[in-house]
Order: structure tokens, then C-alpha cells, then sequence
């Protein structure tokens, strides 16, 4: 099918009839993306400005990046509020707009005496450049956010650079179970502090401060000091600093008091444990935690009969001791007043360590049945002390 223009009710000026087909992009969810361009304004390191719609814990939102000549700077809207704030922007501060939506694309172009051009174009297939599963996906976080590209992740386009699909991936995933969660624990609308213990190069950090936006303090914290000095960088160029901060630590000598998230993917064997310790501590809402290389139980373990034929098989102990240490976890987090989640946080395609585990403090904690349930657990594998267990105080061997 050929691309013919489109006639918008021509009784009406080019710009009413393009602000016309943003309004009605923005409120039947067709819209993709709107540019503004050829600046006019009082700043002048602005050269444009890029919107898309993005979906937060809150609800759609209308995500706004404005790009200077040395810093681009981010900020989330409500839909009502998003449309006001582009609407005198168009013909005001900036001459050029350029509209894409699932049926069409629309150029404004304005001129410095109040005349302007309308073209309207229909679309037979999706934007130039997106596959069939971009158009129908919303991404939490747009691809084309300055950070992704700062950190590696994207290219200009806007696409996951060479080896980095499954990691953009892993952002996204992580990005929509954060908004359940925080709707599930009460905090998708307050003010919020997050802690990512061992956060990296950042990439799910800078994901959470993205999401959550101004009503968020996020703090990442890294042993390796280069990634704390990158992440800080990009942070105060890209204009999420201060609510975003880096600091070089490790987990088990971190004070986290006062947050209400802690997050910990990734921390190597019983550094997971410190950091749930820490979390149930601070009495921290939600905890999240993605288990790696589970050390500590696998020589302790004392296989029940009727699995001990089975275990003798290195790999098949490696995988129950696993299961073992995060089933603990998840035990431990319901005795301290946690309803635990386990659940599968990407596909085992994209990563190996891909089981993750959410505390929601839901009651009071010490529960004698529970407590029971536990011992039990642990009697069965003869495991007598474990890393949470012993922070918490927990007495695993106890009568």
C-alpha cells in the first residue's frame, strides 16, 4: 500500500490541526513519539526535544528528554500535564514538530511570522526503523534514554548495542516487576528510598530512578570505585543527581537506615544473606534480592536418605543446595514478617542465575508455626546454621 496524505479538517490552522491528531494520539495510545526541533528559545544550548509515552508504576506517563549540547535532562508527566506542557512549546519555542503514531506521521513546520505547514502522512505498516514487536511493546524505560546510551547499553539510535539485547532485556523485565512489587507493597505512590547494594555499572539503578522519578532518593552502592565514579558522572550530566547517588562500599559494612526498597542482584554467595539481614533490619517495605553462586550450604548439607543415591552426583548436590539456600531465604523472610515471592526474573536463556526472591513486609514477625515449618526444612537437609538465620537470630538447630 502507498503512504497518501491524510486531510484533517482543513476549516482549522495547520498547528490546532497537528496539536489535534497529538491530543488524540495521546488519549487512544497510539502515539509513539513526538520531536520538537529548530529552537528559538532563551536557552541556547537546547537543540530538542524528544517525548514518549512510557507506562510507571503510577500509571502511562508521558516521559520528556530534553537534549542541550553538553547534557540531556529527563522528567515524567502525567498525560494531562504532558499534553500542557508540549502544546505552547509547539510554534513557540520550537518551529519544527514532528509526530509519529501507530497510523500516521505528522511534520508542522512554523515559520518566525506565524505561518506553518502541515503534511500528514498515513502509515501501511510501523515506524521506519521498528519491528513489528517494538510497536506493540511499551517499554518501562524508552531505549533511546541518554543514560542506556552513556552506559554502553544503546547506540544513538536507540537500539541494544552488539551483545547488549539480553541486558536491555534484563532492564526492561526488571523495570515492570518493580512496578508490581511496589503497587503490591504500598509504595506506588509515596515518597520512596531505594538502596541497590552492589549495583555495578548501575544499569537497574538508573532503571529505578527513571521509573519512580522525582519522588524517589536512590542510592547505589559498589565495592569497585571506577564504576562509582562512572555512574555518578552520568548521573549528574543526564540531570538525575542528587535523587540518584552512587557511593563506594560493601554491603555488609553499609548503613542502609530509613530505606523503605533494598535491592541486591547478583551478590555473590552469602552476601545475599547480609544484605536481606540489613534490609529486615531497617524494616525496609520490600526487599529484592536475585541469588548468586550459593556457596555456603553445599558442604554442610547432609542428604536425607532417600536422596542421598541421587547426591552423590556432583551436579545434581550443586543445583539442591540451591534450592536449598534460597527456600531458607524464603522461609527466614516469612518468620520476620515478610510474605515471600520466588519467582523466575528473566529467561534462563539470557542469564543462568535467574531466580529472584521479593519480601513484602506484610505482619509481625517470630511466628511460632513458621518457626516450626522452618526447623523442619532444615532438619530434613541436617543444615544446623545458615548465613540469614544467624543474622537474624535464628536458631536453626533449636528444639
Amino acid at each position: 500500500m502507498t503512504a497518501r496524505p491524510l486531510n484533517p479538517p482543513s476549516s482549522a490552522p495547520s498547528r490546532e490541526r497537528f496539536l489535534a491528531l497529538l491530543r488524540e494520539a495521546v488519549r487512544d495510545g497510539s502515539l509513539e513519539k513526538i520531536t520538537l526541533g529548530k529552537h528559538r528559545g532563551a536557552d541556547v544550548s537546547l537543540a530538542k526535544l524528544s517525548v514518549r509515552p512510557v507506562v510507571l508504576a503510577s500509571g502511562p506517563r508521558l516521559s520528556f528528554v530534553w537534549r542541550h549540547a553538553t547534557r540531556d535532562l529527563t522528567k515524567n508527566f502525567s498525560l494531562d500535564a504532558g499534553l500542557a506542557a508540549i502544546e505552547p512549546l509547539v510554534g513557540g519555542d520550537f518551529l519544527h514538530a514532528h509526530l509519529f503514531t501507530a497510523r500516521a506521521s505528522a511534520q508542522l513546520e512554523c515559520e518566525e511570522d506565524g505561518s506553518a505547514r502541515l503534511r500528514v502522512i498515513a502509515r501501511a505498516g510501523g515506524s521506519p526503523g521498528r519491528d513489528a514487536h517494538d510497536q506493540q511493546k511499551l517499554y518501562p524505560i524508552p531505549a533511546d534514554v541518554p543514560w542506556l546510551r552513556d552506559l554502553g547499553v544503546t547506540n544513538d539510535r536507540g537500539r541494544p548495542r552488539e551483545g547488549m539485547t539480553p541486558k536491555f532485556r534484563q532492564i526492561e523485565k526488571f523495570a515492570e516487576l518493580l512496578g508490581h512489587l511496589l503497587k503490591e507493597s504500598g509504595l506506588d505512590a509515596a515518597p520512596v528510598r531505594v538502596t541497590d547494594m552492589g549495583c555495578g555499572k548501575g544499569y537497574l539503578t538508573f532503571a529505578v530512578a527513571a521509573l519512580l522519578g522525582e519522588r524517589a532518593e536512590v542510592r547505589g552502592i559498589e565495592v569497585r570505585s571506577e564504576l562509582v565514579e562512572l555512574c555518578n558522572r552520568v548521573a549528574a550530566a543526564r540531570g538525575l543527581a542528587p535523587r540518584l547517588s552512587f557511593s563506594a562500599g560493601r554491603i555488609e559494612g553499609s548503613e542502609v537506615g530509613g530505606t523503605d526498597v533494598l535491592i541486591a542482584l547478583h551478590a555473590c554467595d552469602t552476601a545475599t544473606d547480609d544484605a536481606l539481614a540489613k534490609g529486615v533490619a531497617a524494616e525496609a517495605r520490600l526487599l529484592l534480592v536475585a541469588p548468586c553462586c550459593q556457596k555456603e550450604l553445599r558442604p554442610r548439607m547432609v542428604p536425607p536418605a532417600v536422596l542421598a543415591e541421587s547426591l552423590r552426583h556432583g551436579i545434581f548436590l550443586e543445583r539442591e543446595a540451591e534450592f536449598v539456600t534460597d527456600a531458607l531465604r524464603a522461609l527466614l523472610l516469612e518468620w520476620a514478617g515478610y510474605r515471600a515471592r520466588v519467582f523466575e526474573f528473566v529467561s534462563t536463556e539470557h542469564t543462568a542465575k535467574n531466580i529472584m526472591i521479593a519480601g513484602i513486609r506484610a505482619h509481625a514477625p517470630g511466628d511460632a508455626a513458621r518457626a516450626a515449618r522452618l526447623r523442619e526444612f532444615a532438619a530434613f537437609y541436617g543444615i544446623r546454621q545458615q548465613s540469614l538465620a544467624r543474622q537474624l537470630g535464628f536458631d536453626l538447630a533449636a528444639e
